[in-house]
């Protein structure tokens, strides 16, 4: 239970009519979700008005409304808060309601198109195995200690962040690693949060259909760092030519990763294998479980993340070297036949570059690479015809399939992936619509010593037709059909 004007702090305010002393038992921007004694905030949304729904929730018990335009009509008794900005004001309005957790803790959050996944998970499990009890808030998974609970979105609501957090704080957590998407940024979902460091992992061609441009997506995600305190510090990947741009106007402590430019965190890499990758950071060589440049990328910024939190370097070192992949992110398994399967998250362009390049640098050139790729219905539509010459172009077969077709024609999202397939690279391709059966037709065509790479899904045990969720899990069905052959 707070009282209104205490969780109203920070809130700009345009006007207010009525009683801000009244005690809240609950914060709801969901019309669906509100009961007796709720402060509700009407959101513009991208799909729905909040402002709508008013009137349901009062009806449905709440006593405060915050809105960006009063209502024509307004009830006797109700508290009406008007705002410039709801989506800021949920963000001040949820920290204060729950004590503002994140100043409790430290916070770190990791943006860029890719790598944000394996960075935040990594750094999590390095910091439980250093003995620091440790959260995450991930696409894979939200862990309060060793607790899990399965996640639902790159940046949950500003809600759900901040009870999630103040749980946190509540289990004794010391640190917390978060994904920043550009959505859950622009929509102020983190605006009241307050980050002790922030990563940039890179920037390549995603959510176009949500930013509208490539300039857009990436002020969005340089607007995280222009809100970091100067008490939090800013690591970026500086190979990267926007990383020097997110670092334009941070008051943030600067600080920066690469493999090939001159950087606080500097790594090459030595040896590069199925098994593993050795490297040398800043000078010290250490042997880590992952694969690729892209994972180099990775652990060198854990490193740089765990030494500005003060970790012992040696004691970094050989935790890194103890670290496992990410499920979903470059995971492998050699079936009975020999056969090599590679399952990864990777569904932008850049990313599934990174991969095909990562296999292409490990393997012998004596084996077939399947590459079996589909693209998401009700996204961005313009990566669809790059990831399928990428695919094509790095690949010694590709067949073309349903990723998560949502309510788009699947036989259309394959017709645009393959315009842009270049003439000389057709008779690698085939498509087929049913994911399983592309599978299962890359496994036989398949011999001993061959790589199938199955693209676009990683970790995710679904596959969305229309608005029903089916069950669908790129690793036990390849493990399924490639051992039954």
């Amino acid at each position: 239970m707070q009282v209104l004007k205490d969780i109203l702090y920070k809130v700009p305010i345009i006007d207010v009519i009525g009683d801000t002393t009244l005690s809240i038992n609950r914060v709801a921007f969901d019309s669906r979700k509100v009961d007796k004694g709720n402060l509700f905030v009407a959101q513009k949304g991208v799909q729905t008005d909040g402002h709508l729904y008013i009137e349901k929730a009062i009806k449905q018990g709440a006593i405060a409304v915050v809105c960006e335009n009063m209502p024509s009509k307004l009830e006797k008794g109700i508290t009406y808060i008007q705002v410039s900005d709801s989506n800021l004001a949920l963000s001040f309005i949820a920290a204060n309601f729950y004590g503002n957790p994140s100043e409790k803790l430290s916070l770190i959050g990791v943006t860029g198109t890719n790598g944000k996944t394996t960075l935040a998970s990594l750094s999590y499990e390095l910091f439980q195995k250093a003995g620091y009890p440790s959260g995450l808030l991930s696409t894979v998974e939200i862990k309060i200690g060793n607790k899990t609970i399965p996640a639902t979105h790159t940046t949950p609501d500003a809600l759900t962040i901040n009870s999630l957090l103040a749980e946190m704080v509540e289990a004794g957590i010391s640190h917390c690693f978060m994904e920043v998407s550009s959505h859950g940024i622009h929509q102020k979902r983190t605006q009241s949060l307050y980050f002790t460091g922030g990563v940039f992992t890179n920037l390549s061609h995603d959510h176009l259909d949500y930013h509208k441009t490539f300039a857009e997506y990436r002020d969005v995600k340089k607007s995280f760092f222009d809100h970091l305190p100067k008490s939090a510090f800013a690591l970026v990947n500086i190979d990267d030519k926007n990383g020097k741009i997110m670092l334009q106007n941070t008051k943030a402590t600067k600080t920066t990763y690469a493999l090939k430019t001159l950087a606080d965190y500097k790594a090459k890499i030595l040896e590069n294998r199925l098994e593993g990758l050795l490297l040398q950071i800043n000078g010290q060589e250490v042997w880590v479980k992952l694969i690729g440049t892209f994972n180099a990328y990775n652990i060198l910024a854990i490193f740089g993340i765990a030494d500005q939190l003060g970790l012992d370097k040696l004691e970094i070192l050989q935790i890194i070297s103890e670290l496992e992949s990410v499920a979903g992110r470059f995971q492998y398994f050699i079936s009975k036949e020999g056969v090599t399967a590679i399952i990864d998250y990777a569904h932008t362009p850049d990313a599934l570059k990174n991969v095909l390049q990562t296999i292409n640098d490990i393997r012998t050139h004596n084996e077939t690479l399947i590459t079996i790729v589909g693209a998401g219905g009700n996204r961005d539509k313009t990566k669809r015809p790059k990831m399928a010459h990428i695919a094509s172009q790095l690949s010694d077969q590709v067949i073309f399939t349903s990723d998560n077709p949502r309510n788009e024609d699947p036989q259309i999202i394959i017709d645009e992936m393959e315009a842009g397939v270049s003439p000389e690279n057709y008779k690698k391709t085939l498509s087929i619509l049913d994911r399983k059966q592309a599978i299962k037709t890359a496994s036989k065509r398949a011999k001993k010593g061959d790589i199938i790479l199955i693209a676009g899904k990683g970790h995710e045990d679904y596959q969305i037709i229309k608005e029903v969720k089916y069950d669908f899990d790129d690793l036990k069905i390849a493990q399924e059909i490639l051992n039954n052959l």
